[in-house]
């Protein structure tokens, strides 16, 4: 069996991190050949090609496969892909992301390619949108979705959204939780050198968020709440890892809240980094209001880390009121402020809600388990 996956680019993300798992884990496989097409990788969020590209033919890189709307590049990239599929014959073509979602399953249907399978990692389309980019995406997946063979989403929360939308049916979804290597987490401690590396008093409260510094990833409602935390906890930290356009805006925000001793901007780090910096967490907050299911707090789950999350696509998969961390209704900067000061009063509640997400993340997020539900998939997907 050969499987061919394509996504738009590998910039250090948890749909790149998703697919670069699930290749390298699918090529072990018996009976099984996986290669990988992406487009170039450019911009600041970093790239994870090396991880792919030391392994000889697994990678190939499209050059037209750009993230933005380029007409001319799409039709090329449509165009090659169409005369690799047609040159390799892959049994499956498993695409990942918006733009490569939609271009590489328009190409394996024209390459006659057997199956076809798309993962949705988060919505393209919602009300984060215009209502023309919303209108423009929503129709694409519709038409995408009618010679779709299979979606695999990595949160009911997703399933639900594309069948309202009218996007396929029930029996043709399956959730599959983007698994990560939960080791480095769950091993993950507070270590006084990183604290002191990062200017973290060993008393302090550390408030963790990790996303990009750019829009809808919820920052503006943290620097809100920010003063009504320091307020009631003086010694709260709030470690921003993660680097983006936004950065120095929000540097002069903290400035002029005279708050910049509080707020620690790590920038962009290596995804080696991320559990070190997990454990020197006291808790961790997921703001963001567009994710599929968001791989920071199944981290923190990890790591043991309690959650105040924002109740948005599938983050309420992950984040059980009460029992894993706490639950809001986006942009709930009272309630946001609440949990977090309740949080830093009372380490007998972070130790329950850290434990009990640390056993539900084990169960159901390792690698190995993603990659076997997804090679289950295949198989069952080639004897229907």
């Amino acid at each position: 069996m050969r499987v061919t996956h394509v996504i738009t680019r590998l910039i250090v993300g948890g749909a790149q991190e998703n697919t670069i798992a699930s290749v390298l884990g699918l090529k072990e496989k018996p009976g099984l050949e996986v290669d990988l097409i992406s487009g170039p990788t450019s911009g600041p969020e970093g790239t994870l090609e090396p991880l792919v590209s030391v392994i000889p033919r697994l990678l190939t890189i499209l050059p037209a496969l750009v993230r933005p709307v380029q007409p001319w590049n799409d039709w090329l990239a449509l165009h090659r892909l169409v005369q690799i599929f047609r040159a390799e014959r892959p049994d499956i073509v498993h695409t990942h992301s918006g733009k490569a979602g939609i271009l590489g399953r328009l190409a394996a249907r024209r390459a006659q390619v057997p199956i076809i399978v798309h993962s949705i990692h988060g919505p393209s389309f919602g009300n984060f949108q215009g209502r023309l980019s919303n209108t423009v995406y929503r129709a694409a997946e519709r038409y995408a979705g009618k010679f779709t063979s299979h979606f695999i989403t990595v949160a009911h929360a997703m399933t639900r959204q594309y069948l309202a939308a009218g996007i396929g049916r029930p029996q043709n979804y399956t959730r599959i939780f983007s698994g990560f290597r939960l080791e480095p987490f769950t091993s993950a401690t507070n270590d006084p050198a990183l604290r002191a590396r990062w200017k973290i008093a060993p008393g302090d409260f550390v408030v963790g968020k990790i996303a990009r510094l750019f829009k809808l990833k919820g920052h503006d409602d943290l620097f809100n709440a920010a003063p009504a935390m320091v307020r009631a906890c003086p010694g709260i930290k709030f470690l921003l890892v993660g680097g983006g356009e936004w950065q120095s805006r929000f540097e002069l925000e903290a400035r002029e809240l005279g708050l910049e001793k509080h707020f620690i901007f790590t920038g962009l780090v290596p995804p080696g980094e991320v559990p070190g910096l997990v454990g020197i967490m006291d808790v961790l907050v997921h703001l963001s209001l567009r994710e599929g299911l968001p791989r920071a707090v199944a981290q923190a789950c990890a790591a043991a880390r309690p959650v105040v999350a924002y109740n948005c696509d599938g983050a309420s998969e992950v984040c059980i009121e009460d029992e894993t961390g706490f639950l809001l209704p986006p942009g709930d900067v009272p309630g946001l402020t609440d949990r977090v000061i309740r949080l830093a009063n009372d380490p007998a509640l972070r130790e329950r809600l850290g434990r009990c997400g640390q056993a539900l993340v084990q169960e159901a997020f390792s690698i190995e388990k993603m990659v076997d539900d997804q090679y289950a998939l295949y198989l069952k997907l080639m004897n229907q």
